[in-house]
């Protein structure tokens, strides 16, 4: 069997099979067999890494075997050097998951188990398809379990943003469906490849208007999922609702659906649109990163600071995205993995306060670093990772975009800057109130240190911190390979200032004319 069928269908084995263990077995059974199985596609996943060409940008591993005649829909699935690291980000996150939620689920653990294990195969094959339909269906894979998670094992007003959250991704799906038809009565093929063939070598053309309401419909889809300013109104609600495994997966992965999409789809296959819509986009995402961070800077419960500081976050990604530079590309692709690794950690670490405390409201705490030492210090790695504190993650990716955008147009850098300074404000003040001051009595005698499986969940996540922030090179040669790929097919670039052979020069990047 390929190594991406292996990868993508060991999800969905442990998924049926954690089904069929009977509910007279012990909840414990469907905890081991569940980070069994998630462990053992993070394994597989991990080979990808051995025979992905690091050296080529593209698609790689590719599968193509007819699966539906009529209409004419393929299994088509292959691996690049944007979906290698999500895909590797999301098989890393599933065990993690298992393990923060060992204690907190008891009602109907198999079946929560099982919805996270479905949901680990919806990634992937969003990760991997290259068929349109087959995007499609995998992007809808997704929503069930998400749905399920939030509405059964959530908090208070769990229906609420269950169904919020819905009817959000829903109403953007329905429009991408439609383009996606409209796109196969066109070319009368769903395969990704086969229509940028056909549009680099002008068998397929769309006119202005049409392109132009083409691009509109896949992005509304990708950017409710982003979210992207004003579209972002569901992500506070279902995170402060879903159980801590729910929030890690949704932040960490299901967000970076939409801009993968973005990238890997709008682009390339509406390249005129996106740069005309390119200025009030980044105008967008400057007013979430700056929204976002204010907000976030009020916020008295500490799940939806942690949320809102996503949508700020995620601001960063769609402005390098839309920079159109291979600086801010690059940056764009490196933050979606450092928000994946350090929003994941904040709310798993959030998650174990809940779970000691039972309390999400920041004025509940205080004094946590007095008795509990460590929690506090894997705590504060996460917090200055998630400023941006250089030898950290994200400080690479807000520098990379804001390099991009710097080039495209200097006052974007100005603007966004300003978030990096704000989300220093919000993250070191809630810091501050949580481990400092004086231990109340809640605190004291509530909140044990980390326990051993707790340590396990939490140290992979720091150790990525450190390595992606002082080991980039590690991670961002396929990334650029892949996303000067991306720039070739949208006949975009911007000049800026490269090093050759140790003396400053001013060089052109060639744009295709």
């Amino acid at each position: 069997m390929n190594l991406l069928n292996t990868v993508l269908f060991l999800p969905l084995a442990g998924f049926l099979l954690a089904l069929a263990i009977p509910r007279s077995a012990s909840a414990g059974a469907s905890r081991v067999w569940a980070l069994i199985s998630s462990l053992g596609t993070f394994a597989a996943s991990l080979g990808l890494l051995a025979w992905f060409d690091r050296g080529t940008g593209g698609e790689q591993l590719a599968i193509d075997v007819p699966w539906i005649a009529t209409p004419n829909i393929h299994f088509a699935i292959s691996v690049n050097g944007v979906s290698l690291w999500l895909i590797l980000l999301s098989t890393l996150l599933t065990p993690l998951c298992v393990l923060c939620s060992w204690n907190t689920i008891k009602d109907r653990t198999k079946e929560f188990y099982a919805f996270l294990l479905l949901l680990e195969f919806g990634l992937i094959g969003v990760f991997l398809a290259q068929d349109l339909f087959l995007f499609y269906v995998f992007w809808e894979v997704c929503l069930v379990p998400m749905y399920f998670l939030i509405g059964i094992w959530g908090h208070d007003r769990r229906i609420y943003a269950a169904v919020k959250f819905f009817l959000y991704t829903m109403a953007g799906s329905v429009l991408m469906l439609a383009a996606i038809i409209f796109i196969y009565n066109k070319t009368q093929t769903f395969s990704y490849p086969a229509i940028l063939e056909m549009l680099s070598s002008g068998r397929l053309t769309f006119p202005a208007s049409e392109q132009m309401l083409l691009f509109l419909a896949f992005f509304f889809a990708f950017a409710i999922k982003v979210p992207l300013f004003p579209l972002h109104t569901w992500l506070p609600d279902a995170h402060v609702e879903a159980p801590t495994a729910g929030s890690i997966m949704l932040a960490s992965v299901m967000l970076k659906m939409g801009t993968y999409g973005i990238l890997h789809f709008c682009l390339p296959l509406f390249p005129a649109a996106a740069r005309a819509c390119a200025p009030w986009i980044s105008v967008l995402a400057i007013i979430g990163i700056i929204y976002g961070a204010l907000v976030a800077m009020v916020q008295p419960n500490m799940k939806k600071l942690v949320a809102y500081s996503s949508v700020s976050h995620l601001g960063f990604v769609i402005l390098g995205i839309f920079s159109f530079t291979q600086p801010g590309l690059d940056g764009a692709v490196y933050q979606m993995l450092n928000h994946g690794i350090s929003t994941g950690a904040l709310f798993l670490i959030v998650g174990l306060l809940y779970e000691r405390r039972h309390s999400l409201e920041i004025g509940d705490y205080g004094g946590v670093a007095t008795v509990a030492p460590w929690l506090s210090v894997a705590f504060l790695i996460t917090t200055l990772a998630s400023i941006g504190l250089p030898t950290l993650n994200n400080f690479v990716g807000e520098f990379l975009v804001l390099q991009g955008a710097a080039i495209a147009n200097f006052q974007w850098a100005v603007w966004a800057s300003v978030g990096v300074i704000l989300s220093a404000c919000y993250m070191l003040w809630m810091y501050q109130r949580v481990f400092y001051g004086e231990v109340s009595d809640g605190v004291r005698g509530h909140i044990p240190d980390l326990s051993a499986r707790e340590w396990a969940a939490v140290i992979p996540l720091i150790a990525m911190m450190v390595w992606m922030g002082i080991g980039s090179q590690s991670f961002l040669p396929p990334v650029s390979q892949n996303t000067a790929v991306i720039l070739k097919q949208t006949n975009v670039n911007v000049s800026y200032r490269v090093q050759v052979e140790g003396k400053p020069k001013t060089a052109e990047v060639a744009s295709a004319r």
